[in-house]
This record gives C-alpha cells, structure tokens and sequence, in this order.
C-alpha cells in the first residue's frame, strides 16, 4: 500500500473533501489517499499575503503524517512547496508545478485558468519558474475561490468563458490554476473537446511514481534538512530540532 498524504493548505474542509475525491478517482487500487485540512491560517489562499500565513499550518499537517510514501500540496500557488520538500521525510509534490509538467507532455500551447486576477502574477512566476514561459499564458475567470462551492455565483459560467478565451487565442490545452476545480476537469474537457488538466489528479500520479521509484528529496545542498535553532513567539512549535 502506498500512502499519499494531500494537505489542503487552506482551512475549508469543504474544499479538502473535494480534493481528496478527485485523488481518489485516479489512484491507483494500492493507493491510499489521505486528505487533511489545514489547522490554521486562511479560509482560502489568494495572492501573497494568505500564502505567506498558509505555510505553518501545511508544515505541521506534513509533520504529524511522517509515515506517508509522498505528500500533495493541493493548492495551485504550490504555497511553501520549497519549504515543505526541506521539512518532509517523503517526496513532495505542488500541483502547479505537476499539471503543468502533465500538460506540456500533451500540448505544446497551454492555458491556466486561475481564479482571481491578482493570483496572475504569482502563478506567471511559478510558470517562468518551471520553465513553461514560452508555451503557457495565465488568465483569471474573475472567481473567488469559495464561490467555486457556492451554488447560484456564477463560477461555472465565468469559468468556461475563460476557457474558450484560451482556446480562441490558441491553447492547445487547459490547466485548471486552483484545487477548489478539480473535480470539474472531466466534463469540461469533454465539453471543449481537448485536454483539461487537474493539477490534484496529475499530482497522484507523480507522487504514486516517486513513491513506486523509492525516490525522496535530496538532503544535498538546497533541500538539506533545517538546522536546528531557536524560534520565538507563536512560531516557536516549528523550531528545527537536532536530526537523529
């Protein structure tokens, strides 16, 4: 059995369930799927400021699970992705970075659209961080995260505006930039007729392969273990301790 933990980094429970349904749809039978919410920080994680109070709660969900095979950072910002791959016993995957590796192996043009536009630019830098520049353009539907689950807000809609806008200005395929739509990417690719990539469904399979490769983090040089040191006030339950 292998076991894939999938921290939703944000705290709407809501959101985890549909997350972790649409992980369980593609896991494969010797996978266990477990999905957590976030204890602390934002309600949902839109632009830099909810990202930066999202990553201590994702840090200690990632820390109380030290079994799991590979874990899942189930937020398209892959909030503290870095973070988490230094702090983590077990490989760790961020859905931005795994659907648009997913994508770029089935299309050569690829549209994200993300929720609000001030989540753009933050998404853009993933991009050029992932070496997508030449080939992926980021454009927002105008949606609020939690109206995703909102029945009467619209976001359905607004969303599949957006998606034919990409596809008028010559995506070959679409990658859904928020976790909160994961379980939308088969219909709406069945609506417009190409590839809709999930970054939570794409990010299973890698973590199902690095796990099956018996593969971890390296602890050479940039994702080496924290060094142990004090930390003051709030955050002082996250001080690094001595390694074994």
């Amino acid at each position: 059995m292998t076991k894939i933990l999938i921290v939703n980094p944000n705290t709407t429970a809501s959101m985890t369930a549909t997350i972790a349904t649409a992980a369980r749809a593609v896991a494969s039978p010797g996978t266990e799927i477990v999905a957590v919410t976030s204890a602390m920080g934002p309600a949902s994680i839109e632009g830099f400021y909810d990202e930066a109070f999202a990553v201590p709660g994702l840090i200690e969900a990632l820390l109380k699970t030290p079994d799991a095979d590979a874990g899942i950072i189930a937020c398209f910002d892959d909030t503290g992705l870095d973070a988490a791959r230094s702090a983590a016993r077990y490989p760790v995957v961020g859905i931005c970075e795994a659907a648009l590796v997913t994508a770029g192996q089935i299309a050569k043009r690829i549209g994200i659209v993300t929720t609000l536009p001030r989540s753009i630019v933050p998404l853009e830098e993933l991009v050029r961080r992932y070496g997508f520049a030449d080939r992926a353009v980021v454009t927002a539907c105008d949606v609020a995260v939690l109206d995703l689950e909102k029945p009467g807000s619209g976001a359905r809609p607004k969303l599949e505006a957006e998606i034919a806008r990409a596809l008028d200005k010559g995506a070959d395929a679409i990658v859904l930039g928020c976790a909160g739509m994961a379980d939308l990417a088969h219909e709406l690719s069945v609506k417009f007729g190409v590839p809709v990539v999930d970054g939570v469904a794409a990010a299973v399979k890698q973590a199902e392969a690095l796990a099956g490769l018996k593969l971890t983090t390296s602890r050479r040089g940039a994702y080496a273990s924290p060094g142990a040191k004090r930390y003051t006030g709030l955050l002082e339950g996250f001080a690094p301790a001595p390694e074994d």
